[in-house]
């Protein structure tokens, strides 16, 4: 067994998040490959949320945050399971970590499962109709309009987004969150205001 040492462990707990002992053990089963024992961490946080998932999130936050400028703000709506974690000051970074995603990429939907099938089919029909897609085989355009859907759905979609210059979605840092905290977590609604927006 490699000799891990402590700064390999602190690396990957600057990079995961994840708890000490964790970070240790994931780099001893990976002989500390540090790509592998991230990804090791991720499936560990993965089994964590989806053991939570059932669970009912009624407590947390509701967040605000101005972007500096006064132009754009966002009101936020973050759930877990019990006052006390709400409290701490790993959520509540996670909040405010969430809040400045909403700023910045102005998501319009939660998650996949919360876009409704009319806004879906009004894309998909945008999409079918587009010049480009005319000059190409019809018996790839299914294919093509399939994955420009699914490029779209990671633009508007907040936990599909990439997190703030990451390699991760935000739906990886939401789960890491779950792991680290031992609660289900989940974004129920934001919404975003921009200066001047829809006049």
């Amino acid at each position: 067994m490699a000799t891990i040492s402590a700064e390999a462990v602190k690396e990957l707990r600057e990079r995961t998040g994840a708890g000490m002992m964790d970070c240790k053990r994931a780099l001893e089963e990976t002989e500390g490959d540090m790509d592998k024992a991230i990804a090791r961490l991720r499936e560990k946080g993965l089994a964590a949320a989806a053991k939570r998932a059932d669970r009912a999130a009624k407590d947390g936050l509701v967040e605000s945050y101005i972007h500096p400028g006064n132009r754009v703000g966002v009101l936020i709506e973050v759930n877990c399971e019990t006052d006390f974690v709400a409290r701490t000051d790993d959520f509540r970074k996670l909040v405010r970590d969430l809040a400045i995603q909403v700023a910045g990429l102005a998501p319009l939907y939660v998650d996949v499962e919360r876009v409704p099938e009319a806004d879906l089919a009004e894309k998909r029909a945008q999409l079918l109709a587009a010049e480009d897609l005319k000059k190409k085989p019809e018996a790839i355009r299914g294919q093509i309009v399939d994955g420009q859907l699914r490029k779209w759905l990671t633009e508007v979609c907040l936990y599909e987004q990439p997190f703030r210059d990451t390699d991760m979605t935000v739906n990886a840092l939401v789960t890491g969150a779950i792991a680290r905290l031992g609660e289900n977590i989940r974004v129920r609604r934001f919404s975003r205001f921009a200066l001047g927006e829809e006049l």
